[in-house]
């Protein structure tokens, strides 16, 4: 397992030898693949792809060759693939980007990648919907009906939640988009769902697909959007004209031929993987359920990825708790790696129903591919913050 600045002198946070990471949702480290890629490139293909002579033509292949990797992939045509800065770019691009004045419609508990685009467009005038979601984690098909209508031009639906876990429906949504809102594209974002599912199936009716390579194994910084053929969008970043008008800027070369290498092992290990960590994923639910009394599991128990177990702890406040398991070596988090540390509800669970003090008790624990072990430390730090047994020690 990597872990950076472990050695750099200046750090003041004492990390134990072997911490054990159940934040896979946030970031994953790199696969090997993805590594050997870097070392390889690193001395080398430093052309700028965008040029003519023979430097830029080696990056400009490296470059072409990921394409069509990731289109692979993604079930996508390589002339189809544009490559971004991550997840939360690629969201924008397919939310802001859609032309005209047409409603937006989105659930409710997408990512901020997408809610925060739709707000700024329902600010300008532009008609936003947030569709409800069910108690168990799913996007509400009633309410997403009522939603659509013939003026809407773009519709968001994450394909796995980033928070819980919870994959959509998203072969259904689609119909129910082509039945009440013909002339709308439909838009998912898929940064959760690469590890644990074969997008390029379950994403086939998707106009707009949004991925980002740190969350399976590869670099930070690096992601991509499908854009369908005949799929028109204005562009967030203009310049050069680089990835056919839609992302201007020169190409990350080495990130996206790391991204490339990630997605590829991801999907040749993933049903191994998948088989892997869900029984990881249990062994770890059904133990805590078993030691921590009162505790639940937040969204649907079956509809989830196998990496995903979002714990809720009556009694202990999810920020101590983090505090407290950070110190014991045990890397977990509250929510989405963009609010982790915010002291508000999680609005994934709001949106959910979940009481705002049951919300503050939950904590997010997910595996990826480098998982090996779950921990045991959970239990014994969750009895040692419990009013009762805290105000004992005293």
């Amino acid at each position: 397992m990597i872990r950076p600045l472990r050695a750099l002198a200046w750090t003041a946070v004492s990390v134990p030898d072997s911490p054990v990471y159940l934040d896979h949702a946030a970031t994953t480290p790199l696969r090997p693949q993805a590594i050997s890629v870097a070392e390889s490139l690193l001395r080398g293909s430093f052309g700028n792809p965008s040029g003519m002579h023979s430097e830029a033509r080696a990056a400009k292949t490296v470059v072409e060759e990921a394409r069509e990797v990731v289109a692979a992939e993604l079930g996508a045509e390589p002339a189809e693939v544009v490559f971004t800065g991550g997840g939360t770019e690629a969201d924008n691009l397919a939310v802001k980007g859609v032309p005209g004045s047409g409603g937006v419609v989105v659930s409710a508990f997408e990512h901020k990648g997408v809610l925060a685009p739709a707000d700024r467009l329902a600010r300008a005038g532009r008609r936003v919907a947030r569709v409800a979601i069910d108690a168990d984690g799913i996007v509400d098909l009633d309410a997403l009906v009522a939603a659509l209508d013939a003026d809407t031009s773009l519709v968001s639906v994450m394909l796995v939640n980033n928070e819980v876990g919870t994959v959509q429906p998203l072969g259904e949504i689609a119909e129910l988009v082509r039945e009440h809102a013909p002339g709308a594209l439909l838009h998912t974002d898929a940064v959760q769902a690469v590890p644990w599912l074969d997008v390029a199936h379950d994403a086939r009716d998707a106009q707009l697909i949004s991925i980002s390579a740190h969350k399976f194994g590869g670099p930070k910084g690096v992601g991509a959007l499908v854009v369908r053929d005949g799929v028109a969008l204005d562009p967030l970043i203009e310049g050069g004209g680089q990835e056919r008008g839609l992302r201007s800027g020169t190409t990350n070369v080495h990130g996206v031929a790391m991204m490339a290498a990630a997605l590829r092992a991801t999907a040749e290990r993933r049903a191994s993987d998948v088989a892997r960590v869900g029984a990881l994923r249990d062994r770890l639910s059904w133990g805590l359920l078993r030691s921590i009394p009162g505790s639940w599991i937040n969204g649907d128990g079956v509809r989830r990825v196998a990496g995903n177990v979002h714990l809720g702890i009556p009694g202990v406040e999810a920020e101590t708790l983090l505090v407290a398991l950070d110190r014991e070596g045990v890397c977990a988090a509250a929510g989405s790696s963009c609010q982790s540390g915010a002291t508000e509800p999680s609005h994934v669970l709001a949106a959910m129903g979940v009481p705002a003090n049951d919300a503050l008790s939950s904590i997010r624990l997910t595996l990826g591919w480098s998982s090996t072990e779950a921990d045991e430390v959970i239990p014994r730090i969750v009895a040692q913050l419990r009013p009762e047994n805290a105000s004992a020690a005293s």
